[in-house]
């Protein structure tokens, strides 16, 4: 088995690279994170491009730079990547992402297993499993990812049972030379409260149970012997989501009508800010002071504060949509305080708004045993896009047309023979 840490669950150089060192492989799925994951060591070979809507141009991108594995998503997915092998003169590999018939009850966020963009359906691919082939690029596994942040083994049993009978059904299908399932993630871990990382006891043995019977590869000899496929696990939340705690400046405290609000120097901003676009459930960070209220704070609990501190967390932006607990318990707290957000390790400003209102980006400090790694500041900023070269422009056009033939006139078609709109459009 070997953990795949996603990008996106550690994408502060530094510490990524920490966990590289212990064994983990990066899964990627932008030119950002890809080039991010090589600074902080991580083998190309070893990398797993991944997502739905990937570009000619960030295809090429990965291939020059020594991508070989790539997880694919529809017929028009493969067919853009073998273009782009053929054209680098460079043949890679690629898993299927399936899409299977239910998903696990207990997720967090649900990912697969009902109508998505992530992956294809493994009823089409047991349809049509002729459309799931491209000149150029080895098909050699599948990836499964239903759901995130589930909380018990139970849940995650469930999950992986479900993952691993949409494998055996594209295998009937496919009949691929198996060399590596993904089953995706699903380890839950406390986000932006405070809490500890799950022991998830006897997931191990329930697990080693489940996979003993995992098919095998048919057709000639992979050149693996009779060696079981890699399973991989995606574990960026559980293993950084303990790695990283978000400090505030209490910048003002005042009520409004009948309640507390307590306003600080960060919010969607800079934590959570998909979830303050109402986009998943919203989060309730968890704040603890990180020292004793001084004596503004005495102050302010004294001047019609409630007993125990409720009040209102929002952020700095003008929005209304900027709250990072509208029910937080802060005592006494008083400009100038400090409190920290825990266990924000896992995403951490690239999940944010960070670009929304033109905010600077806090710092982020890497420490390791008591000393500081680095300390860094994402920057955005706009840049001058060159003049369009007439003849790239062209050579899109006839990427775009190669990939629509491949896939008919009218795009990928579904299981049930109609055109599901997939025409490739690079720009």
């Amino acid at each position: 088995m070997a953990p795949v840490l996603l990008a996106q669950g550690q994408p502060v150089p530094a510490a990524g690279a920490g966990l590289l060192d212990a064994g983990a492989r990066a899964e990627v799925c932008s030119r950002g994170e890809l080039d991010t994951a090589l600074a902080e060591g991580a083998a190309p070979g070893s990398c797993l491009y991944t997502g739905p809507g990937k570009t000619e141009d960030e295809l090429g991108h990965a291939i020059a730079r020594g991508v070989r594995l790539f997880s694919v998503d529809s017929p028009t997915d493969l067919a853009r990547l073998g273009l782009c092998a053929r054209r680098a003169g460079t043949p890679v590999k690629a898993i299927l992402r399936l899409n299977p018939a239910d998903y696990p009850r207990g997720a967090g966020l649900a990912m697969g297993g009902a109508p998505s963009q992530f992956g294809a359906d493994v009823a089409w691919v047991r349809a049509s499993p002729e459309r799931f082939r491209a000149d150029g690029v080895e098909l050699v596994g599948y990836h499964v990812y239903v759901g995130t942040n589930i909380d018990d083994v139970d849940g995650l049993m469930g999950w992986f049972a479900l993952a691993l009978d949409a494998v055996r059904q594209a295998q009937e299908a496919l009949r691929l030379r198996l060399e590596t399932v993904d089953l995706g993630g699903g380890f839950g871990h406390p986000y932006a409260r405070p809490g500890d990382r799950p022991a998830w006891p006897g997931l191990a043995e329930r697990l080693a149970s489940l996979l003993a019977d995992l098919p095998r590869a048919a057709g000639p000899p992979s050149g693996r012997g009779d060696a079981p496929p890699v399973v991989a696990f995606e574990s960026g939340r559980y293993l950084a989501g303990g790695c990283g705690t978000l400090v505030l400046g209490v910048q003002d405290v005042k009520r409004s009508k009948d309640e507390r609000f307590v306003i600080a120097d960060g919010g969607i901003n800079v934590l959570g800010g998909m979830q303050g676009l109402r986009r998943v459930p919203p989060i309730m960070a968890g704040v603890l002071p990180l020292a004793e209220p001084g004596p503004d704070g005495a102050e302010a609990a004294a001047d019609g504060a409630e007993a125990d501190g409720a009040a209102v967390l929002a952020g700095p932006l003008c929005t209304a949509l900027d709250l990072l607990n509208h029910r937080a318990r802060l005592p006494g707290a008083a400009p100038g305080d400090l409190l920290a957000v825990p266990n924000v390790g896992a995403y951490g400003l690239t999940a944010a708004l960070l670009a929304f209102l033109g905010r600077d980006a806090p710092a982020e400090v890497a420490v390791d045993a008591g000393g500081v790694r680095a300390a860094l500041r994402l920057e955005t900023a706009y840049r001058r896009v060159p003049e369009r070269d007439e003849a790239n422009a062209a050579n899109e056009m006839n990427a775009a047309n190669e990939v629509n033939r491949v896939n008919g006139a009218d795009g990928a078609s579904g299981p049930d023979g109609r055109a599901t709109g997939e025409r490739a459009e690079m720009r």
